[in-house]
């Protein structure tokens, strides 16, 4: 696979932003319709962001539920499949459908047309287009919150992006912000390697295990999904209650809402737990009220209490990052979401989709085949319907179903751009 970036057409069918996970799913989709895309990212291999993520990590999700359509990951890697095999799969992936993956090419603006298509700038190139799918990635750009004296701390702070393992942490003690999935984990392989691990929370996570009785908990919120909120909110506050038990003299206290409610207010997932409950019970993660502000060295606490770490891990999530390509077309909502999702369209603005947001219990890997399985067959429809052709003894009607933004698809598809 070559990291040099290639020129780019001045027209394409379809234009996917991002090859991560959902573009290549998105890519993939279009193309069994018959239309071609180019899927253009900025770094230098498909799924640059999970390169980034920490050694250990693993999928929470089973390996069957977390693949793209039409392609199982392999039953070598495992129920829950690790990081680089993950990584070694999306690469395969784009291979065996042909992507063709434009890398180190950063898209720098998304304009609609006055003729109803899209202009995708990259930089002084652009490709014109009907369709473009943003799939940028829900973990985007790396969240740091503004601390108080943050910038006279003489430790080290670091995103748990930048995390990879203990080894590369400086000094013994630690302290890790945000029981997420994320800061669990990390707090949990600092404490595997000796190190001294405090773990900052501000609100109590719902911590679930990730396998009961044999059966994944993403299988059982799968199961459980059809129900109201409020059922599955029972039903997850029982489970918890015997498979977890209570933590809060360990400092880990009963969340304020159930594992779904607090999914759907707060756009918190639960915190899978990969063994912070083990060094936990063996006090070798001790639980702190919330950061409040940094000295020269020392963080202060809610509480008032005083610590002196040598790193600070914070682990505060990411933002969608979206702003800079679409906030002018009004499709971003406070959150930071995309006001649109999957297949559906904003007034006007035809041809634009969104992918890989939406981030619900039942999985995001899942739910973005499903979400590129729809897109694509809503596109398909559209531009089989525009490329009927009326006998010229007739008046000429446009479709009603038709969207002017989608033709039929012309092009074949270039040779494979990975190797």
């Amino acid at each position: 696979m070559s990291n040099d970036a290639q020129a780019l057409p001045d027209t394409s069918p379809a234009v996917v932003i991002g090859a991560g996970p959902a573009g290549l799913a998105m890519a993939a989709e279009l193309g069994r319709v018959g239309i071609h895309a180019v899927v253009i990212d900025k770094a230098g291999e498909v799924g640059s962001s999970w390169a980034h993520h920490y050694d250990r990590l693993h999928l929470h999700t089973t390996r069957r539920l977390s693949s793209l359509p039409g392609s199982v990951i392999p039953r070598s890697a495992g129920r829950w499949v690790a990081r680089d095999d993950f990584r070694a799969y999306l690469r395969d992936y784009a291979r065996r459908n042909n992507l063709d993956v434009r890398l180190n090419t950063s898209v720098t603006s998304v304009d609609h047309l006055p003729d109803g298509r899209w202009r995708v700038g990259c930089g002084a190139e652009a490709v014109v287009t009907p369709l473009v799918v943003v799939a940028t990635g829900y973990n985007h750009t790396p969240k740091l919150p503004d601390w108080p004296g943050s910038g006279s701390f003489t430790g080290r702070i670091l995103h748990s992006s930048e995390y990879r393992n203990p080894a590369a942490v400086d000094g013994q003690s630690v302290l890790v912000v945000g029981p997420g999935n994320s800061g669990a984990e990390i707090a949990a392989d600092l404490a595997g390697a000796g190190k001294q691990v405090w773990l900052a929370i501000r609100t109590p996570p719902n911590i679930v295990r990730r396998v009961v009785l044999g059966v994944a908990s993403q299988v059982l919120v799968l199961s459980v999904s059809p129900f109201p909120t409020r059922v599955g909110d029972g039903i997850s506050r029982l489970l918890q209650k015997v498979t977890v038990g209570d933590l809060s003299r360990f400092g880990l206290t009963k969340a304020p809402r159930g594992v779904f409610t607090q999914q759907e207010r707060d756009d918190v997932t639960p915190t899978i737990d990969v063994g912070l409950i083990d060094v936990v019970r063996a006090g070798r993660v001790t639980v702190v009220p919330s950061v409040e502000s940094f000295d020269a060295d020392a963080v202060t606490l809610a509480n008032g209490e005083v610590l002196r770490p040598e790193t600070v891990v914070v682990a505060t999530g990411y933002r969608r990052g979206l702003e800079p390509l679409v906030a002018h077309l009004g499709v971003i909502a406070p959150s930071g979401r995309p006001t649109i999702n999957a297949a559906q369209q904003a007034p006007g603005l035809d041809g634009l989709y969104f992918l890989g947001y939406s981030n619900p219990l039942t999985g995001n890997i899942r739910q973005v085949g499903i979400d590129a399985r729809a897109i694509a067959r809503q596109v398909g429809r559209r531009a089989a319907a525009a490329s009927v052709r009326v006998p010229a003894v007739q008046p000429v009607v446009a479709p009603a179903v038709a969207a002017p933004a989608v033709a039929a698809p012309a092009v074949v598809p270039p040779e494979p751009r990975l190797s």
